[in-house]
């Protein structure tokens, strides 16, 4: 027998099965580049899925998934050997793997068979939840940039950020990862998924780029999102952490 879950949405008790379906998740980093890997779920239902990658996606982001979904958990190809179904993140939190690697807790809300206009020129934009639409799959639109969240769990929210200096060496790469130029650096602010970035590199928003730091022992893909000049003149790139988050145990 399958074991179940129920969760509560409004008057509409969803359930939720543990099965553990092989499961490959794509995501886009940028226009030209993006990973996938596969996984197994660890519960699913009609409307959303629960399951662990070996690297973080932020809360709000868009994922495509290709799952072998039984026809009765499916919202349309019902005949398909594969369903494909886009999801948006609602939790990634950190949990401990049983091989000793990184380990994140995933789970996704369905929202159909396409992206919403305008995804394909800016994979980045975070989206957040509005209604169901006529299949009962969640509708979104683009989420707000300092959104209201203290009605949510902790492990829900949106990465806070730490005005501190930690010292860093930063290195502009290549797709291949080969290190182009590489400065000694500090933060300006920093969170679990991204940080503000004093420098004097020359880069395009964009750009991959390579964090490291002795102090957390830790080297992370990174992609820069935006850059700015402050009032005292010196430059920042605000950087988005890609293939990991940075360690800030004892500081949250």
């Amino acid at each position: 027998m399958l074991a179940t879950n129920t969760d509560t949405n409004g008057d509409r008790r969803i359930q939720r099965i543990s099965l553990a379906l092989p499961t490959r998740v794509e995501s886009k980093v940028n226009g030209s580049y993006g990973w996938d890997e596969v996984t197994r779920l660890n519960d699913v239902s009609a409307f959303g899925a629960a399951f662990n990658l070996h690297r973080p996606i932020k809360r709000g982001r868009l994922v495509c998934m290709t799952i072998p979904l039984p026809r009765q958990l499916r919202c349309y190809d019902y005949l398909e050997p594969q369903y494909k179904v886009w999801g948006l993140v609602r939790r990634c939190i950190a949990v401990d793997g049983t091989d000793n690697s990184e380990n994140y807790a995933i789970g996704v809300a369905f929202i159909g068979k396409e992206p919403p206009p305008g995804y394909k020129e800016n994979p980045a934009r975070l989206y957040e939840i509005t209604e169901k639409n006529e299949q009962n799959l969640w509708k979104v639109r683009e989420a707000s940039a300092n959104p209201d969240e203290s009605d949510l769990p902790k492990d829900c929210r949106r990465h806070s950020r730490f005005q501190i200096p930690i010292g860093l060496t930063l290195e502009i790469v290549d797709e291949d990862g080969k290190s182009l130029a590489s400065e000694p650096t500090v933060t300006e602010n920093v969170s679990l998924s991204g940080a503000a970035v004093f420098t004097t590199l020359d880069a395009e928003i964009g750009s991959f780029v390579r964090v490291k730091s002795e102090q957390y022992n830790v080297s992370i893909i990174s992609i820069i999102r935006g850059k700015r000049t402050g009032k005292d003149g010196i430059s920042r790139f605000h950087i988005e952490f890609i293939d990991r988050f940075f360690p800030l145990d004892g500081i949250e």
